[in-house]
Parts: structure tokens; C-alpha cells; sequence
């Protein structure tokens, strides 16, 4: 905003000669400074003014907001560095005490919607004790809402309901709730070594929330037009309805898994481990289709490539590099990265960013999003949930209980299972809470990181003892300088329509400041190492159009959508492709400072200022960590380049 009185409809002189002394500018109108005043839970700060506008951020209570003006019982504000809207009732002039009890709750008004009765229990949990039930369409005042349950009053009792029970307009005695009409439970059915993006709109032109794995499972509220309204990891949002299926499809197979175990294949992860290539300095190790010698090779490894190994027998090991997966020989590899006279005396130039926060707040920050991880545990349930169908089986009876990482309430929630579920036991022990607590088989593809594993993540120092592991704290938004006739000779040959375009790709890096390697990587992934139809090139309204990054490629129409976005992209070039794809994958998270893979996965900056988790890339814990054999293997083939790490510390 500016003062009217200062907009001209014509362009006013810029001569300094005239005489006259310009009048001076009235005051621009002053800010206020509020705290938000709530009782529990958080005021939303809307990107308009009215409540059916979007949330932009929740503020907590005694948060310090900038006022710019109030007007119709709504205050635009300044908060975390953005500009939005609340309810003018829940500021004030007075800072406000976290223990401070005199102000008023914010009550409303809602009916119980369930088929059945809903319990009222004494506290918010489902082992609460039931103090009265409720049937449908039964008023309660609600005072607040936190963690899925409501804090309500009714009869003169106070207690708890749980939320999705709760509708804001009565509904028709006799009829089910909506809710309980379209709840089903359904599975993501993607290709392996996919995902499917769950969005906060149906539209594929809508954020990305998350990105689920093949086999998650999800809660489908209700499908329309292709869409699906689901929960996932406690989340709300929209996937495609075509990527989901009624029966599980397992995590690392097309079919089944009578083939043996795929490398993709999320239930193996903790016997995967990674080795290196160590051959005759100048030589190279051929990867092959099939354990013999007779087999076609595939490619040639150098010496120091990281692969993954998943399994090793009669002197063949069965390894994943560079995107392909194959069989080398078993005495070509070790656990201990070999010299290399080309790389080895590098200096790497490292930077320390100080955070205001300790990895244990860290980390509970972390756990209330519930980050995931493909580990297996030894899983817990309450001797109450089941019912047993024999010595080694029980059913889940009740709604839904929490399966815990140990015999008792204070470890982690490693997951839940539903009325019904059949689950094998594998014994029966004391718990630390007087309960007596089965171990069961719980077979899930993602489940929820202990906080161990969370910490052992989130602390840098556990990631520093080589050069590929501290890749993920390389700095993105740095240049590599690399040398353009060794990045094509070396890494682009061969490589399709990438092939010659080095120099393209370093224009790229200077002109958004993204670095040169993460962008080659980048193209190498999503183009197949250049020859996908999308990078070789589409026809679109009689122009050949090129896209080297996949962007605008959404699921199910990745070809047309992909091919449509390069062509109002003006990218009919390969080189044009590769420099303004660039400035895309700029904007997303390394112009905003997240720019190294473990700030895009963790993103601390957010859990200092807000106090909670925001803006990451995935949910897997092991994410960063899982991205840096690429990047290591492809500066491991030049000898021309700088690295820049940014490594956090923390209290």
C-alpha cells in the first residue's frame, strides 16, 4: 500500500531545476504491534479476509504480529516474514503468558455425526475412560481441537470426542455420515521405483504435500473426476485415482515376490549396503546381466564407483550403480574407497552454519510429523486390542489401536491397525505399565522412525567420514567449475541427447547459481541418460519440443503434460531445455536457502523460527543420505571441479 496523494496519472517531471520546493510526504500510516490471543491450539493466518480463504500459516499463542489495518473484524498482519489475515477478536495490545487462564475459549457450536454412538471419554486418548455416549445428531458445545480430538461440553459433562465425528451443520436422523459412507482403505499401485504425489488440490497443478510409495496405504474419503480425497502419514490431500488399488501390491515386485527380492524392494533395506569399485587405477569393472562371464555387459564401472549391493553368491555380487542394475565380480569390491591420484589430495572447502537449537529439540520436532523410514522393528500392541484366534494370532477389536516400538505407552507409535486386522504374535511380555504386551509381525513397507534413528539423521557428524556420504551437505547453489571437454568425454558420452552438452549445463549453473553436477544428475535420472521421448524430443502444434528435467510431466499424462509445459516454456531446443529447466529447479528450494539435499530434507531454519516442521522434500529419514551415490559417481569420473559443503551445527 501507498498514500494516494502521491499517484499521478501523468509522468511528473524529473527535473531538479524547478524552484519550488516539493510538499512534504504526509506519514505513511503507522504499524501496530499485537500478540495472538488464543486459549489452545493456533489462530490461522489467511491469505485473505474470510475464513473460507486459504491458511497460510497457524500462529501460536503470544505470537508477536506486525497490524497494518483492521477493518470487518479482520487485521492484516506481518508474521514470519509473509503479509495475510486473522480474526481481529484473537489479538491483542498485551503480550500473553503461556499460563495465562483468563482468556476467553473460543467456542462453538457442533453435531454429532456417526452412524452408531459416539463414546465421551475422560481424556483425549482411546484408552480414555467412556463417560457418556452420544447419539447422532446430538448438539455439544466444542471449546477446542488438538491432536484429533475435541475438547466438548454436552448434559453438563465435559470431556472428549474425536473430531471426524463432529460436523458443523445437524445432521439427518437416519442416514449414515459421509465420512463413514466413503471411508475405504486402498493402496498406492505405482511402478517400482516410482511415486505417486499427493497434492493439496485435485489438480496436477497443485503443490505436492508428499510423495508416497509404491504399497503406502491410504484412507480414501471420497473419488471424483480421477481424484481421490485421502489420509496419508496424517496428512489430507488428492492422488490420481488410477494409482490406487483395493489389494496391496507389494513394495519391491510387479507381481510377487517368488523371483526372489528386487533391489527396490523397501522390506530389505537393512541388508542393503553400499561398496566400492576398486580395480587397477585406469581400468574399469564390467556390470553384466547375468552372473557369468558370458553375459552381455551392460556397463563399465571406474574405479571408486559406489554400488549398492544386495546380495553376494559364488563370487557374484548383485549390485545397483548409476541408475542400472546388474552382477559384477564379488573380489572387485571393498568396503574401503580406494585411492585415486586424480581426486584424492582435493581439498574440499567446508563451511559451519551455527543453529540456535539441540538435536534432542530437533528431533521432537521432527517425531510430531511422524518421518518415515523403511526399517524394520520389533512391534508392540496392548494385550487388550486383540482378541486371539489362536496361540500366534489375534484380531483388532475396537476402532483402531497404536502398534509401539516397545512393551509400553511411553515408546514411539510405530504405526496403527484397524478393527479386523489379523496379526501374527511372536510372544507375550510384561510392558513397563502393568499391561502385559504382544509382539506381533507388523508388516508394513514405511512405518514411523524410532527417535534414534530420527537423531542419527538429523546429526551431521555421522555423515562426515567420507566424501560420499558428506555429499549430502554439498552446497547446490554453488558452481562445480567444472572443465566442459572433460564433462563430455567423461560423463555425457553416450548419453543421447545429453550427449555434447556440457556446456549448456555449466551456462545453466552460472546463470541461476545451481550446481552443474546436480542439474547433469537431475537429466541423467529423468530422461533415462538421454534417450526418454520427452528429452529426444515431441511434436506440439508443429514445433519439436524438448523437456530434460521432467518438469511439468504429471502423473498419468507425463508425455502430452511434459511435451506442453517445454512448448509455453519456448524450449525447442535441447540446450534451451537444459538452461530453463534450470531456473525451475532453482526456484523450488535452492533460492530459498534450501540448498543442500540435507537442508531439503530437514530444513532446520523452519524448526528454529516457527518451532515446527515445514517445507521437506520427503519423509524418508534416510532420504539425503540416499541421493549422494549418484552425485559421488559422476564427479568420480572428472578430475576438474570445486566441492563446497555447508555442514550444521547445533547446540
Amino acid at each position: 500500500y501507498v498514500s494516494s496523494s502521491y499517484l499521478t496519472s501523468t509522468k511528473p517531471r524529473t527535473s531538479t531545476a524547478s524552484p519550488s520546493t516539493p510538499p512534504a510526504p504526509t506519514p505513511e500510516a503507522k504499524t501496530q504491534t499485537k500478540y495472538v490471543k488464543v486459549n489452545s491450539g493456533s489462530l490461522n493466518m489467511r491469505n485473505s479476509a474470510s475464513s473460507n480463504a486459504s491458511i497460510i500459516v497457524k500462529l501460536a499463542k503470544g505470537k508477536e504480529v506486525k497490524v497494518y489495518s483492521e477493518s470487518n473484524g479482520w487485521a492484516k498482519i506481518e508474521a514470519f516474514g509473509q503479509i495475510g489475515y486473522v480474526s481481529s477478536q484473537y489479538l491483542t495490545t498485551l503480550k500473553q503468558s503461556e499460563n495465562n487462564s483468563s482468556i476467553p475459549e473460543i467456542i462453538t457450536t457442533k453435531y454429532v455425526n456417526v452412524s452408531s454412538s459416539l463414546n465421551v471419554r475422560e481424556s483425549a486418548s482411546l484408552n480414555g475412560k467412556v463417560l457418556i455416549t452420544l447419539t447422532k445428531g446430538t448438539e455439544v458445545t466444542v471449546y477446542s481441537e488438538s491432536n484429533g480430538w475435541a475438547k466438548i461440553a454436552v448434559n453438563g459433562q465435559v470431556g472428549y470426542v474425536s473430531v471426524p465425528y463432529l460436523s458443523e451443520t445437524k445432521p439427518i436422523v437416519g442416514s449414515s455420515p459421509e465420512l463413514e459412507q466413503t471411508m475405504e482403505t486402498k493402496y498406492v499401485n505405482i511402478s517400482i521405483g516410482s511415486s505417486l504425489n499427493m497434492r493439496n488440490h485435485p489438480s496436477a497443478d497443485s503443490s505436492i504435500i508428499v510423495k508416497l510409495a509404491r504399497g503406502t496405504e491410504v484412507t480414501v474419503y471420497s473419488e471424483a473426476d480421477g481424484w481421490a480425497e485421502i489420509k496419508a502419514y496424517e496428512q489430507l490431500g488428492y492422488v490420481s485415482s488410477d494409482y490406487l488399488s483395493s489389494t496391496k501390491t507389494t513394495a519391491g515386485t510387479e507381481s510377487s515376490l517368488e523371483n526372489g527380492p528386487d533391489p527396490s524392494n523397501e522390506n530389505t533395506a537393512d541388508e542393503i549396503i553400499s561398496k566400492y569399485v576398486n580395480v587397477i587405477y585406469g581400468s574399469t569393472l564390467n556390470m553384466r546381466t547375468e552372473p557369468t562371464t558370458s553375459a552381455t555387459i551392460m556397463t563399465k564401472l571406474s574405479r571408486g564407483t559406489v554400488v549398492t549391493v544386495y546380495s553376494e553368491e559364488n563370487d557374484w555380487a548383485r549390485i545397483t550403480a548409476n541408475g542400472q542394475t546388474g552382477y559384477v565380480s564379488s573380489q572387485y569390491l571393498s568396503t574401503i574407497e580406494p585411492y585415486n591420484p586424480s581426486t584424492s589430495d582435493k581439498n574440499d572447502e567446508k563451511t559451519f552454519e551455527q543453529y540456535q537449537i539441540s538435536l534432542k529439540d530437533l528431533t521432537d520436532i521432527q517425531m510430531a510429523v511422524k518421518p518415515q523410514t523403511d526399517k524394520k522393528y520389533q512391534t508392540y500392541i496392548r494385550e487388550d486390542a486383540l482378541v486371539l484366534t489362536s496361540s500366534s494370532s489375534g484380531t483388532v477389536k475396537g476402532t483402531s489401536w497404536n502398534v509401539r516400538g516397545g512393551a509400553g505407552t511411553d515408546y514411539w507409535v510405530v504405526g496403527t491397525v484397524k478393527n479386523g486386522t489379523t496379526l501374527p504374535i511372536i510372544s507375550k511380555i510384561m510392558g513397563n505399565d502393568g499391561y502385559y504386551w504382544y509382539q506381533i509381525d507388523y508388516n508394513k513397507s514405511w512405518v514411523n522412525a524410532s527417535p534414534e534413528d530420527v537423531t542419527y539423521y538429523l546429526d551431521p557428524t555421522n555423515f562426515l567420514s567420507t566424501t560420499v556420504d558428506s555429499l549430502q551437505f554439498l552446497k547446490l547453489s554453488v558452481s562445480a567449475n567444472l572443465n566442459v571437454d572433460e564433462v563430455n568425454e567423461r560423463i555425457l558420452a553416450g548419453k543421447g541427447i545429453l550427449e555434447g552438452t556440457a556446456s549448456a549445463f555449466v551456462t545453466a549453473g552460472e546463470m541461476y547459481n545451481v550446481n552443474e553436477v546436480y542439474l547433469i544428475a537431475h537429466a541423467l535420472l529423468e530422461t533415462g541418460k538421454g534417450t526418454s521421448q520427452l528429452a529426444t524430443g515431441v511434436n506440439v502444434n508443429g514445433k519439436t519440443v524438448y523437456n530434460m528435467y521432467g518438469i511439468g510431466a504429471y502423473d498419468g499424462t507425463a508425455l502430452t503434460s511434459g511435451a506442453q509445459y517445454a512448448n509455453n516454456a519456448g524450449w525447442f531446443t535441447p540446450e534451451a531445455a537444459i538452461i530453463g529447466g534450470a531456473k525451475f529447479i532453482a526456484q523450488g528450494y535452492i533460492s530459498a536457502g534450501q540448498d543442500t539435499l540435507y537442508k531439503m530434507r530437514w530444513n532446520p531454519s523452519s524448526a528454529v523460527v516457527n518451532g515446527y516442521a515445514s517445507r521437506q522434500y520427503a519423509t524418508d529419514i534416510g532420504w539425503a543420505a540416499k541421493q549422494v551415490n549418484q552425485i559421488h559417481n559422476l564427479y568420480h569420473l572428472i578430475d576438474s571441479y570445486t566441492l563446497v559443503l555447508d555442514i550444521p551445527t547445533y547446540k
